[in-house]
């Protein structure tokens, strides 16, 4: 059910994407995945596009921004309404990054995968080769927490192959985002002999985990990503000793080096290259996030860069409203 059924609709196009660069990744997850791609209302072959990529949030993937929405829209349907509304024609493309982590932070590692090069060498190239959209000069990145610390990431990684980025609540400031979270979490762990295997294969086992429970899994899974140790039980390993809660100085110092407030000190001045750096978040984020993105956005205005950045009176969860903010400025931006 539709929120408003008068509107022109854009098409949802369901295509099977098979990636080369995630065959054998060290997780076993699959390398044939579908991909869903929007086209706007009226849109046909021939018509050439901006390309605007969403990253979703940890614990979930593209895919799930296209399920239906009750009391709500889902994205698709958001695009429908702003389109309507005057937003510049894009193609929009959801893909599936998930992993047995239960999410993913978008970038290459030795624990998870090459997501970063998934991303840039083949879904987008894949989309632009299929719709006639995107390319140099007109790709846009956009997304919320581990999504928008992909962006993050990205923006400064790949500024030389993306052009513009949202970051919506993204993960960054990692002492105020980690420290507290992971010193909570071996309250969890210690029910399991300080075990992360033992831990992770009881809580997935389980029918439903609680929300304690399933943050513990989601911070735990982060060191494959940050600080992998293929060794280890799914590349995961603690910056911390369990039992005392003191951080492993090494350990943690890889954490850091993959906070984007770190980053910018080596990686920030290559954010010039982009036609806009849009930056948001909750004024009271459950995740402390909004600290990180102060410091990141107050390094930009330091450094001369210019991006737009804008506090919100809302916390971490169920913000995609904001979509209605940013879209529309990545959209007009590349176009």
């Amino acid at each position: 059910m539709r929120r408003n059924h008068s509107l022109p609709r854009g098409e949802v196009h369901r295509l099977v994407h098979k990636s080369a660069v995630l065959e054998g990744n060290p997780l076993g997850d699959p390398t044939e995945r579908e991909l869903y791609v929007w086209t706007p209302p009226g849109w046909k072959p021939g018509e050439t596009l901006p390309l605007l990529v969403d990253l979703k949030g940890y614990t979930s993937s593209g895919l799930a921004h296209v399920n239906w929405q009750g009391f709500s829209e889902n994205v698709p349907e958001r695009l429908d309404r702003l389109m309507h509304e005057g937003m510049a024609r894009a193609v929009v493309a959801f893909p599936d990054c998930f992993t047995k982590l239960y999410g993913n932070q978008y970038l290459n590692s030795v624990g998870t995968g090459r997501y970063a090069d998934y991303l840039c060498d083949e879904i987008v190239l894949f989309v632009e080769a299929k719709f006639g959209c995107g390319g140099k000069g007109r790709r846009g990145l956009f997304g919320k927490s581990s999504g928008g610390y992909g962006a993050a990431w990205h923006g400064m990684n790949r500024a030389d192959f993306w052009d513009a980025i949202a970051v919506n609540s993204g993960d960054m400031g990692f002492d105020a985002l980690y420290i507290p979270a992971l010193i909570e979490d071996l309250d969890v762990l210690r029910k399991y002999g300080n075990s992360i295997e033992a831990m992770w294969r009881a809580l997935t086992a389980k029918k439903k985990m609680g929300f304690k429970e399933s943050v513990a899994l989601m911070d735990f899974a982060q060191s494959a990503f940050y600080d992998p140790d293929p060794t280890q039980f799914m590349s995961m390993r603690l910056p911390l000793d369990p039992y005392t809660g003191e951080f492993i100085p090494e350990r943690w110092a890889q954490w850091m080096a993959h906070d984007p407030v770190v980053m910018f000190d080596t990686l920030g001045d290559n954010l010039r290259k982009l036609k806009l750096i849009y930056m948001d978040c909750g004024d009271h984020d459950n995740f402390r996030i909004h600290f990180g993105m102060r410091r990141f956005a107050k390094k930009l205005a330091a450094t001369g860069i210019a991006h737009e950045y804008e506090e919100f009176d809302d916390d971490h969860m169920d913000v995609d409203y904001r979509m209605d903010v940013f879209l529309p400025k990545l959209a007009a931006a590349l176009s």
